[in-house]
């Protein structure tokens, strides 16, 4: 489990279908081997560590449902340590369990925020409500808008500044995670009667 606070932006030193190689500094005090970690979002297990990287294992379900495929060398990624129990809670409860892949539909400047736009796969749209969570990328975000195909965020200058959304460009790939508590609604609604 994760909160969306972004703890660090790693660099991708090594990346293919099934492994990925990342430099860190803030996370490798702490991280160890078999632990998990949130890289963009996705929960993944901690495999080796060194002095300012580590490595994880990505397998095909993970290549399948998030942009961690896409990653090449020089890749900037969201980072996060698994929480604990004396871990404050600052952004939600976040998995790690990506459920698909959205893309940044637009940027704009909104007095001192950013306003950004995501298209997301038409299976995940119908979780996603106003002031509801999200996590896009690992980051904790609350939605502002929401239309059919797409929904809206503000982002404040700390975000921008202390994760890729302020690095990233209309067009990218993103993962995207909605929140749990949605999905479990709809598998029980059946059984309310």
């Amino acid at each position: 489990m994760f909160t969306g606070i972004v703890q660090e932006i790693g660099k991708v030193l090594e990346a293919d279908q099934t492994f990925l190689k990342v430099r860190s500094s803030l996370l490798l005090g702490t991280l160890e081997q078999g632990d998990s970690v949130s890289v963009n979002g996705a929960c993944l297990t901690v495999n080796s560590v060194d002095e300012d990287w580590f490595s994880v294992d990505t397998m095909p379900e993970t290549i399948k449902r998030t942009n961690l495929g896409r990653l090449t060398v020089g890749s900037f990624v969201n980072l996060e340590r698994a929480l604990t129990l004396s871990t404050p809670l600052g952004g939600h409860i976040i998995q790690g369990h990506v459920d698909g892949v959205g893309g940044i539909n637009s940027i704009i400047k909104d007095e001192n925020a950013v306003l950004m736009e995501f298209s997301v796969p038409t299976n995940i749209i119908k979780y996603i409500v106003e002031k509801g969570f999200i996590s896009v990328d690992g980051i904790s975000l609350t939605v502002v808008g929401v239309t059919e195909s797409a929904f809206s965020v503000s982002v404040v200058k700390y975000t921008l500044n202390n994760t890729t959304l302020g690095i990233s460009e209309e067009g990218n790939p993103v993962n995207i995670e909605v929140d749990i508590l949605a999905k479990y609604v709809e598998k029980l609604l059946p059984f309310a009667r």
